[in-house]
């Protein structure tokens, strides 16, 4: 019954999914093992593009809007006021939130002044933000129903709030394909303050692929000095030894791809090939020898620390210089409830230098 129901995927539902693949381009590698270059679709973009590439600043936890970037001065005015029932009545909260009625209203916990020719209000907790206000798009009309951290991000990056659905990174992967063939289109890096009590989980749906393909997912980098594990050979095997194994294990791959036509054998073949790529390009990639006093300084104190928000930044820009078409940047601990007074602070001295220096740098 195993044999029969694995003969027979293709006609069950497998080859359904890989015909469509395959007219798009996307078993090309099954085919041609040392092209890893993800193809896309054919005929996208179909306009003239302004944006070749995306690095995704996530801030996870939600930094306190009303407090760093949304200035309302009607809440200046009814601080220490309780909240309107106009406000809480038929709204749902958190169950640590509780009953919101009775609580009273907070100003800003620092003061805001308006910055650049756009006149943008930005809390004095930012101040290298504000320096580069004219540069920004401030967005306020978007919200959501969700009252919990992980259906809401799973909303933001996939549009469901149930995990499940390609996120926007694999989509583009998906859509567009890769530039490269040196590094993933769709990396990852996380990161969390020291210290903070409040920080968030980093589930993979929130740069998973969905029902696409794996080979769309994002592909994480590590915070350490070694952001791929095992990127050297062991002892004793050389290059031209990993090449030829790997030349085997692509041809067995291609056995089974013909015969099953699974999309996953095909991700597999790509992998394995990326995966010999990387060898030579990580170690390239995490080499800031090459970076000047100037550029390591504009990021700030801990840029040249792995893992941390600052260095992340810098590697986004030298990613998207190799080719990598999307960078999601994952930063946690925004979660102040009772902290707002203390680690909001920690959390804005973390990410504001290195935020807006990536943005001057690109």
């Amino acid at each position: 019954r195993r044999h029969f129901f694995g003969k027979t995927a293709t006609g069950i539902g497998t080859a359904a999914l890989a015909s469509l693949l395959d007219r798009d381009g996307n078993l090309r590698a099954a085919s041609a093992p040392n092209d890893v270059r993800v193809p896309g679709l054919p005929g996208l973009p179909h306009v003239a593009p302004t944006a070749k590439r995306v690095i995704y600043l996530f801030q996870n936890g939600a930094p306190t809007h009303v407090d760093l970037f949304d200035f309302k001065p009607r809440l200046q005015e009814m601080h220490g006021q309780p909240i309107p029932d106009s406000v809480v009545n038929g709204r749902r909260f958190s169950t640590m939130t509780g009953d919101a009625s009775g609580k009273v209203l907070l100003a800003p916990i620092e003061p805001f002044a308006q910055h650049g020719q756009s006149r943008a209000w930005v809390s004095s907790l930012m101040p290298y933000t504000a320096q580069i206000a004219d540069e920004l798009c401030f967005v306020k009309s978007m919200h959501t129903e969700q009252i919990n951290h992980a259906p809401a991000i799973s909303f933001l990056l996939s549009g469901s709030e149930m995990p499940g659905r390609p996120t926007i990174g694999a989509w583009l992967n998906y859509g567009l394909g890769s530039e490269t063939d040196e590094l993933p289109s769709f990396v990852v890096m996380t990161s969390v303050s020291k210290g903070t009590s409040c920080g968030q989980i980093f589930y993979d749906f929130y740069w998973g692929s969905g029902f696409l393909p794996s080979r769309y997912q994002g592909v994480k980098l590590r915070g350490s000095s070694e952001p791929v594990l095992y990127v050297a050979n062991p002892d004793g095997i050389s290059r031209q030894m990993r090449r030829s194994m790997l030349d085997d294990i692509a041809t067995i791959n291609q056995l089974k791809a013909n015969d099953f036509g699974d999309p996953e054998i095909a991700t597999r073949i790509a992998q394995y090939e990326m995966g010999f790529k990387m060898q030579a390009s990580v170690p390239e990639l995490a080499d800031l020898s090459q970076e000047s006093a100037e550029t390591l300084a504009m990021y700030g104190p801990g840029v040249e620390e792995p893992g941390t928000f600052a260095h992340n930044c810098l590697m986004a820009r030298r990613l998207v210089e190799r080719g990598c078409r999307f960078v999601q940047l994952m930063h946690a601990g925004w979660d102040q409830h009772g902290s707002l007074t203390t680690e909001l602070y920690t959390q804005c001295r973390d990410t504001d230098q290195s935020s807006a220096a990536l943005v001057m740098d690109l």
